[in-house]
């Protein structure tokens, strides 16, 4: 079990960066997109204004701090994915080992994610806020023409509001990700079995491009559902760098009161657009080094 922990726990880095390499110019644009809605007219207006102001440096802002949410984060989801996978046996009176549904791996999925949610608020705080630092100068937020790196936005943090100052949005993310993960690994699993009756075969030899869709797929349900609560996350952790911001509940309100609807799903575009490369990347990692580390620690 704790061979079976550990390669759970390095797949899921694996994918991890996968995940960032691939996705990480669309993640910048969503998040510049979620807190300064008025600033862009749209995807590609934003991806350009950003390329022109700063570079290809600025698309990737923010690289860092996303690198290591993501190996944290998908390191210890699918660490915890495997061992929920033995509770929610336990609790359905199964036997150890034996297969799960779509469905219970989708509830092991959604328990999972609790655990990640504690590894990945301090990490993706630290990325929003160095994503949206140019916005942030441009409006007044903050004083301009301060040097912003991850050490600058972590003093800054533990200057204001110590250690947990790195939790503000904790609850709104642990939110996103309990339904989230539900429906992604729900949709990917659901995927996955499809394509293997299609080809007549098992879900581990359906092939690198079905894996990656279905990866893109279960990628692209998550965020359909959960992508409001997301905005909401994204603004407690961006604006509350000036000054204290309020909690999920009245973020939620005042958007809608001021701003709309609508103004909640700015910057799904990029989202969906990163979604499949990104979230196919993760799975095709995670799939294919749990299995070559399964075959030398079965060899």
């Amino acid at each position: 079990m704790a061979t079976q922990a550990v390669i759970d726990f390095t797949a899921g880095a694996v994918g991890g960066i996968a995940c960032v390499a691939s996705g990480q110019p669309f993640d910048t644009t969503k998040v510049k997109m979620q807190t300064f809605p008025k600033v862009y007219r749209g995807f590609i207006h934003c991806f350009s204004s950003t390329f022109q102001q700063v570079g290809v440096r600025g698309l990737y802002k923010g690289a860092t701090p996303a690198l290591i949410a993501n190996i944290s984060e998908n390191a210890v989801l699918f660490l915890s994915y495997g061992l929920c996978q033995d509770v929610v046996r336990f609790v359905c009176k199964m036997e150890k080992g034996s297969n799960l549904s779509d469905i219970q791996k989708a509830s092991s999925g959604s328990l999972a994610s609790i655990f990640s949610a504690m590894a990945i608020c301090p990490t993706e705080l630290v990325k929003c806020r160095l994503q949206a630092m140019h916005e942030m100068e441009a409006s007044g937020k903050v004083a301009s023409g301060q040097r912003s790196t991850v050490w600058t936005v972590v003093k800054t943090v533990m200057k204001t509001n110590g250690p947990l100052g790195f939790y503000q949005g904790l609850s709104s993310t642990i939110v996103r990700e309990i339904p989230g993960y539900f429906c992604f690994f729900g949709a990917y699993e659901l995927c996955r079995s499809k394509f293997a009756q299609y080809k007549g075969t098992d879900k581990e030899n359906i092939g690198m491009l079905p894996l990656m869709f279905s990866g893109g797929f279960g990628g692209a349900c998550l965020w359909l559902v959960v992508y409001p609560i997301d905005c909401v996350k994204s603004r407690i952790q961006v604006h509350s760098l000036a000054g204290r911001q309020e909690g999920f509940r009245k973020t939620f309100m005042g958007i809608i009161r001021t701003e709309g609807i609508s103004a909640l799903y700015s910057g799904l575009t990029p989202t969906m657009i990163r979604t499949f490369p990104a979230n196919g990347a993760l799975f095709l990692a995670y799939e294919l080094s749990r299995k070559f580390m399964m075959e030398r620690v079965g060899g």
